[in-house]
């Protein structure tokens, strides 16, 4: 049975087949409202225990992910979680590598991968997928 959706939270993004996901930087105070039920973490070293389910992902800062198909498994099951539970990316900052995955998810969501980037930047952070790596990551994300 499904949960509780987002609804207008801070960071929630909505993708082309309706699917939320909110993106956060782990930095910042933790959003007022409904708590996520699942996150993904994308950060160098493991985050601090969360009161809900949680996966990391080894992505270093500015960069791309140590394991690409561990990256991919990541991103496909947040995918799949997304219409049932209320679900979180976020890494320190909350830009380049959740504007990443955000991106990612985007493309399988089935924004163009040319578009993904525009269409994250434009619902989520305007400087979100920072480095040229990052853009490049999302262009040749394979689902």
């Amino acid at each position: 049975m499904p949960s509780t959706p987002w609804t207008d939270e801070s960071g929630v993004i909505v993708f082309a087949d309706g699917r939320k996901v909110r993106g956060r930087g782990l930095s910042d105070p933790l959003p007022a409202g409904l708590k996520p039920e699942f996150g993904l973490y994308l950060t160098a070293k493991p985050p601090m225990p969360m009161s809900w389910e949680t996966r990391w992902l080894r992505w270093p800062d500015f960069w791309l992910p140590r394991d690409p198909d561990e990256a991919t498994a990541a991103i496909n099951d947040v995918f799949d979680r997304a219409p049932h539970q209320r679900v979180e990316v976020a890494c320190s900052g909350g830009t380049g590598r959740t504007g990443t995955a955000l991106a990612c998810l985007a493309v399988i969501a089935g924004t163009g991968s040319d578009e993904a980037v525009a269409f994250v930047r434009d619902r989520y952070r305007p400087g979100a997928v920072e480095t040229p790596w990052q853009r490049r990551y999302v262009r040749r994300f394979l689902v």
